[in-house]
């Protein structure tokens, strides 16, 4: 690869419940020598859920990182040994109460390449049913369950009340199904 860098060492500096950071000393395809600090997830999914009317399902919940409250599409962090869609329809349902009767993968991206290696696989969920007893979401997650047209999904990027790059990438593939 034209511009590889070869890692030389590897130091952890931490590791948690979701992500492990660390730091490298890598040559760079000059023969110089840099440091690289690391953020290592183990990837997640993000829902594109479409009620029967078109509208799409989102989630609002308090962002730490952002000290904000901000809406979302459903997502979820991938479990050990888990598929991607698999988590898909349990963060889902975890997080919505709907299960999806046709569930289509869409596309993986990566959310911040210089510095983590997350990626998201998204998918569209449509044909929606509520679950009566739905599976328990995370103790520690508080959320509400909105319904919005794309229209006013739009209207919600442009207040930064949607915020997050997966939400917006959802919104702009919604207008196309």
């Amino acid at each position: 690869m034209k511009f590889e860098e070869r890692t030389l060492s590897t130091e952890q500096i931490f590791t948690g419940k979701v992500i492990s950071m660390q730091v490298d000393e890598v040559e760079l395809p000059d023969g110089k020598i840099a440091k690289r600090e690391l953020v290592k997830h183990p990837g997640a999914v993000a829902i594109i859920a479409l009620t029967a009317d078109h509208k799409l399902v989102l989630v609002e919940q308090f962002r730490k990182a952002l000290e904000r409250t901000i809406l979302e599409i459903p997502a979820g962090k991938i479990e050990p040994g888990e598929e991607p869609k698999l988590t898909a329809i349990r963060e889902l349902e975890e997080e919505t109460g709907y299960r999806a009767n046709s569930f289509t993968y869409l596309q993986t991206f990566s959310t911040s390449p210089g510095f983590a290696n997350e990626i998201i696989h998204l998918y569209v969920a449509k044909d929606l049913e509520k679950v009566e007893q739905p599976a328990a979401g995370d103790e520690d997650e508080f959320i509400d369950i909105l319904e919005v047209t794309v229209e006013e999904a739009e209207e919600l990027i442009a207040n930064e009340r949607i915020f997050d790059a997966k939400t917006v990438v959802a919104v702009w593939y919604a207008k196309s199904l």
